[in-house]
């Protein structure tokens, strides 16, 4: 595997109505899962070095740990989103507990920096959702998802351009190559586009549900080229590497497009549920 899904930050939604006392602390939910023996065994376990505990109502958990108040109220949080070094230690922990509870049991990943102010709230959040929750844990038991990208990389397709005929003038020479650049990258961009219909034809064939996220760019974008297509696919885990051949195979070997498959993970695009209530808002 390669790196994991990309936590998108936002503002929060409902802030406390008061700056905490020093020293306080609030309930970070990072996953809610099946009140079952697998979660207290992860939380034994400490994924990321994080000190978790279970909070559990109506037969869910939550996995739960304790954060400084002053660090995750809306001003904290704010200060935290802006700082892309203390943003990716947040996700790297979040990513570290969501990715060890998964692979003990079913669960539902809540979207980054899910704050309550105690956990008795928390657990009202199991007690007022117990529905919905149980209702997506049945839906997603057995499934995994999986990351595919499509790049476009001007440059790749320009190198399979000819090169210039010999005797050719140096003027001549400059605006061959300028024709040349524009044609690859709009060759490049045509043959992107047929790939993603073949890919998202094909992907139909084995995934349960699909989501389309808008695409990577700047500091998030992986490896060279222009990232234009950023989906991810719900599969079933026993299909997973039939589903990654069927995509390579749809997707082919062309000059200037660069495919990436990442996966299996927890399904981050179809298990995050919303929540007004919570004091932070989703990531």
């Amino acid at each position: 595997m390669t790196s994991a899904p990309d936590p998108i930050a936002s503002s929060p939604a409902v802030p406390p109505p008061e700056r905490p006392e020093p020293g306080a602390s609030m309930s970070y939910v990072y996953a809610v899962g099946r009140d079952e023996q697998a979660l207290r065994d992860v939380a034994a376990e400490r994924p990321g070095g994080v000190a978790l505990r279970v909070v559990t109502a109506r037969g869910l958990a939550a996995l739960v740990a304790d954060v400084p108040a002053e660090q995750f109220d809306e001003r904290g949080l704010r200060a935290q989103l802006g700082d892309l070094e203390r943003l990716e230690a947040v996700a790297r922990r979040h990513h570290d507990v969501v990715a060890s509870a998964w692979e003990h049991a079913t669960v539902l990943p809540m979207r980054l920096a899910t704050v309550y102010f105690d956990d008795e709230r928390a657990a009202g959040m199991l007690q007022e959702r117990e529905e919905e929750f149980t209702s997506m844990l049945d839906w997603l038991t057995g499934q995994v998802e999986w990351g595919v990208k499509l790049y476009v990389d001007v440059r790749a397709a320009r190198d399979t351009q000819a090169p210039p005929r010999p005797g050719t003038s140096s003027g001549r020479a400059y605006l061959q190559a300028r024709r040349a650049a524009r044609r690859g990258a709009a060759e490049a961009h045509g043959a992107a586009e047929d790939a993603a219909r073949r890919i998202s034809q094909e992907a139909a064939s084995w995934a349960s549900a699909s989501a389309a996220h808008r695409p990577q760019q700047g500091d998030l974008a992986t490896g060279p080229g222009e990232n234009i297509v950023n989906w991810a696919f719900l599969v079933p885990a026993e299909h997973g590497e039939r589903f990654r051949r069927a995509v390579r195979d749809a997707a082919g070997v062309v000059p200037g497009v660069r495919l990436e498959i990442t996966g299996p993970w927890a399904p981050y695009s179809f298990a995050t549920p919303d929540d007004p209530g919570r004091t932070q808002g989703r990531p």
